[in-house]
């Protein structure tokens, strides 16, 4: 796990892990603000160099996402064929459905 903070904007813990199945899992604890946004994004291009069947971010967890945030999720769906979202927190999951994301970043439950 690698726990990335920065001085200038919110707490983020990223870790990724490979479930069995081939399913790659990004797991975003904190905020995802501008002053990281390029950091996921930087973890999404190398989970992504691997092919993997899906991308799974999982956002239990997430406290906070702003615009730059929510670009770096759809752009991954530009990656990677299959994205979803696991267990987005009510905060997340508002977000979604006020930018009408929902059908380009579907929800699965675990």
């Amino acid at each position: 796990m690698a726990s990335l903070g920065d001085d200038s904007g919110g707490r983020l813990e990223i870790a990724t892990a490979v479930e069995p199945q081939g399913v790659a899992v990004i797991t975003l604890v904190g905020d995802v603000d501008i002053s990281n946004a390029t950091r996921v994004s930087d973890t999404v291009t190398a989970i992504a160099e691997g092919r993997p069947q899906r991308l799974v971010f999982n956002l239990a967890d997430l406290t906070f996402i702003d615009s730059a945030g929510i670009s770096v999720l759809v752009a991954a769906t530009s990656a990677l064929e299959d994205v979803r979202l696991r267990e987005p927190s009510a905060i997340v999951s508002r977000v979604i459905e006020l930018t009408g994301l929902a059908e380009v970043l579907p929800t699965e439950s675990r």
